[in-house]
């Protein structure tokens, strides 16, 4: 998690993650597929951003792009179940 070592990063990610999870659930509910093409938007926009700004390195997502989804989700829901720090 070397990646993630600043905690603005890994607060940008969480709630990155979680605008996902609200845009999936808009897609659900009310059956816009609009919604859909949100979700990678929010997700890398605010994961990126984190990145460049905060963290000031490359994601991941560019070398290792399915390690680095994996590890997104991991972080979130460590995060939002209390084995992480927020």
């Amino acid at each position: 998690m070397h990646q993630h070592s600043d905690r603005t990063c890994r607060r940008i990610h969480v709630v990155g993650s979680a605008l996902v999870l609200a845009a999936l659930a808009a897609a659900v509910v009310t059956l816009n597929p609009w919604w859909l093409m949100a979700m990678p938007l929010v997700g890398y926009g605010f994961a990126w951003v984190g990145h460049f700004f905060f963290e000031k390195n490359r994601p991941a997502t560019f070398q290792y792009p399915l390690w680095s989804l994996m590890g997104d989700w991991r972080m979130f829901f460590e995060t939002i179940s209390g084995q992480r720090k927020f």
